[in-house]
């Protein structure tokens, strides 16, 4: 696009013809529709006809970023893309400087959903395995952790949803190779606020590089590639519901993630467990005969905000597969 100081056109932004032509786009001058759109809407049509003015963009780069945005809709990537444009992550910001002036401090930091969630996980109590094991070039990944308050009592009782994906870097449902719910289980804690997961490594993934999201990635000079992770949902009565996901050490993106979703709490080390009897120190050939050294193991402890606002209590509402199914 042409700079500002290369204008070649004359600006007619402020112009009074223009200003009320966008009341008229907005529906400013009618009393049906909703106010809070409209106001929305004109704010970012303005904002959209002053870049349009401000930067000289012809009627081709316009009309190639409608044939982008076409691109993106028709496959489905605009949750791909936002959170590589930051979006996530900002409105993550947003929550956090909310729950610090509400006072709801301490807990697991969180960080972004992303848009591969899918409601109706089985759920289990107190351990699970998550893998078919189909994928027997995957690495045996042994997860647990407990779900504490933040004075270190133990929750029991508390939904920990987990999701991830495969050795590939994708995901059951969106990919129809996988069978229904591959990686993707609800545990609710023990007596003693525990979980336990057999599953396999998951594997980092990377946006495709003929994808309308990459195209925009590569305007940037940006990659789009994501670490190893794992996704949480948890909660439980009477506290802070917590949307998470852990980025294991060790991956060349855990600290360039172009979702933006890497947080220095929420990066775990992976640790390699190679011999049998470690595997038996920790109980896991009475919980699954079959699995045996070597293994690698991933500890995730959580800390839950107490809160009695029952709409802190729940996930935000958004669209997500079979949510409503």
């Amino acid at each position: 696009m042409n700079s500002m100081t290369q204008h070649h056109n004359p600006r007619i932004f402020d112009t009074a013809e223009v200003q009320d032509f966008l009341n008229t786009v907005s529906g400013l001058d009618k009393s049906a529709g909703s106010e809070r759109g409209k106001q929305i809407l004109h704010r970012l049509l303005s904002d959209i006809y002053r870049l349009i003015d401000d930067f000289d963009v012809s009627p081709e780069e316009f009309w190639q970023s409608v044939a982008l945005l076409n691109a993106l809709g028709k496959d489905s990537q605009f949750g791909l893309l936002a959170p590589g444009l930051g979006f996530d992550h900002y409105l993550d910001m947003r929550m956090d400087a909310a729950d610090e002036a509400r006072g709801l401090n301490g807990g697991t930091p969180r960080t972004i959903e992303g848009p591969l969630y899918v409601a109706g996980a089985p759920e289990s109590q107190g351990e699970a395995r998550m893998d078919d094991g189909t994928d027997t070039d995957a690495e045996v990944m042994w997860l647990t952790g407990q779900v504490r308050d933040t004075e270190g009592k133990p929750v029991a009782g508390a939904r920990v949803e987990i999701w991830h994906a495969d050795s590939k870097g994708n995901y059951s449902f969106f990919d129809p190779s996988q069978s229904e719910y591959n990686l993707r289980r609800t545990i609710l804690t023990d007596d003693e606020g525990r979980y336990r997961v057999r599953s396999i490594i998951p594997s980092g993934y990377g946006c495709p590089p003929d994808s309308p999201t990459q195209q925009v990635l590569d305007l940037l000079g940006r990659h789009g590639q994501r670490p190893a992770h794992i996704h949480f949902f948890i909660s439980a009565r009477g506290h802070r519901h917590l949307t998470t996901q852990i980025n294991l050490a060790g991956d060349p993106y855990t600290y360039d993630d172009f979702a933006f979703a890497t947080r220095d709490e929420l990066v775990v080390e992976a640790t390699r467990i190679e011999d049998d009897e470690a595997a038996r120190q920790r109980g896991l050939e009475a919980r699954f005969t079959e699995l045996g050294a070597p293994f690698t193991e991933v500890v995730f402890d959580v800390e839950l905000a107490a809160t009695t606002e029952s709409e802190l209590q729940q996930r935000h509402k958004r669209p997500r597969a079979l949510e409503n199914a």
